[in-house]
């Protein structure tokens, strides 16, 4: 007779899949509520993620690192206004390699999956099943969350995001850049490895702005981007469809409970969302998955995995870090989002003055990286 789930994971993007194979290393029986579609269902992907020092070496400990060609390094980053200031940040100025690495998503979720193929711990369902522990990976839209009683707070931005690919005429340098405007955000990312030259763009617009560049055709699209670039990268040619989705800030009031005898907790979106200007949504989600596991792994022997008092732990732990991103996050929003010359001026004085602030500079893009964060140790178990 199979031995019962410990953990019924529902959710089977990144976080889902980590999570999974983490817990599994822990001796864990674990379900992932992960249905696997039809080929032909599939549509083309064209996300790529910002993952700092944290989330890297969480990946690597599973062995499921993309190549070079998909993990492109970032070795500088130019964050600019149009007429006012402009800061920059340099991978050498805080002895480190790279910044973050921009990370193809379908390659990294190839990675996973095969991984978890090698897992006997691990089960794939197609609808959940009975466990001491439910953790709820299903993204902002989740239905489980809802089903627990789970209050999710929404406030929704004005502005939706528009992701998609391009090739540009000019080197990327492994330099990532972002245009702020009063009416938009861009964010440029390198792909394609160290000497590529393509890049996923990330553009915040308003709604009518938004409708009438998903309208336009491929090439009258690149010519917006390259406009909207100062052209810093030359003549773009769209390479991919282009996706959209509206942008909100948001966090449930509870991410730990029992429900009907349930034991639950909220992980990745399905917990929080974040403005993405900052990258930092799918390293908030696997630092989700850290702590979660720090906590499984740590507690005292006579606890169960459903125990609400080490629950709450995790809870109490992530909520913090989430509030202080995203409060960041959705600040630099409303700052940038402001119009007038004197909002401008102060923009611009506040970013040249950050930009000459030598140790605090260093400290904030070190924080951003993850740099003072433990690792993980051992080849066959997670120690924490």
């Amino acid at each position: 007779m199979a031995r019962p789930l410990d953990v019924c994971i529902r959710g089977g993007g990144i976080v889902g899949h980590a999570l999974a194979l983490l817990l599994a290393r822990e001796r864990l029986r674990v379900g992932l509520v992960a249905p696997v579609p039809a080929a032909d269902s599939v549509p083309a992907d064209v996300r790529a993620y910002a993952l700092n020092a944290r989330s890297r070496d969480l990946l690597e400990q599973l062995r499921c690192w993309p190549d070079a060609q998909h993990a492109t390094p970032v070795v500088s980053m130019q964050v600019q206004e149009p007429g006012a200031g402009a800061v920059s940040f340099l991978a050498s100025d805080s002895g480190v390699d790279a910044l973050a690495w921009i990370v193809d998503v379908p390659a990294l979720e190839s990675l996973l999956a095969e991984a978890l193929r090698f897992q006997p711990l691990i089960e794939r369902l197609d609808a959940p099943a009975p466990a001491a522990l439910t953790v709820v990976c299903e993204g902002q839209s989740s239905l489980s969350r809802a089903g627990f009683g789970a209050v999710f707070d929404v406030t929704p931005y004005s502005h939706w995001a528009i992701a998609a690919r391009v090739d540009c005429e000019l080197p990327h340098c492994q330099t990532a850049c972002q245009w702020f405007t009063p009416e938009d955000v861009l964010g440029f990312l390198p792909i394609g490895g160290e000497s590529g030259n393509s890049m996923a763009i990330v553009w915040s617009v308003s709604q009518e702005r938004r409708a009438d560049l998903m309208a336009m055709a491929p090439q009258a699209f690149a010519g917006q981007l390259q406009l909207a670039s100062d052209g810093r990268l030359g003549a773009l040619a769209l390479i991919s469809p282009r996706a959209t989705w509206p942008l909100r800030l948001a966090t449930a009031r509870n991410w730990s409970g029992v429900t009907d005898g349930q034991a639950w907790v909220l992980a990745g979106d399905a917990a929080h969302a974040v403005h993405p200007l900052a990258g930092q949504g799918l390293n908030l989600g696997l630092a989700d998955v850290r702590e979660l596991v720090r906590q499984l792994h740590g507690r005292d022997y006579w606890r169960s995995v459903q125990d609400a008092k080490m629950l709450r732990r995790y809870e109490r732990a992530r909520k913090a870090d989430v509030a202080l991103t995203g409060g960041t996050t959705d600040g630099l929003q409303l700052l940038f989002g402001r119009e007038g010359s004197v909002w401008k001026s102060v923009r611009s004085w506040g970013m040249q003055g950050f930009d000459r602030s030598g140790p605090f500079k260093r400290w904030v893009a070190r924080q951003a990286m993850g740099q003072e964060w433990p690792g993980f140790a051992g080849d066959n178990k997670t120690t924490l």
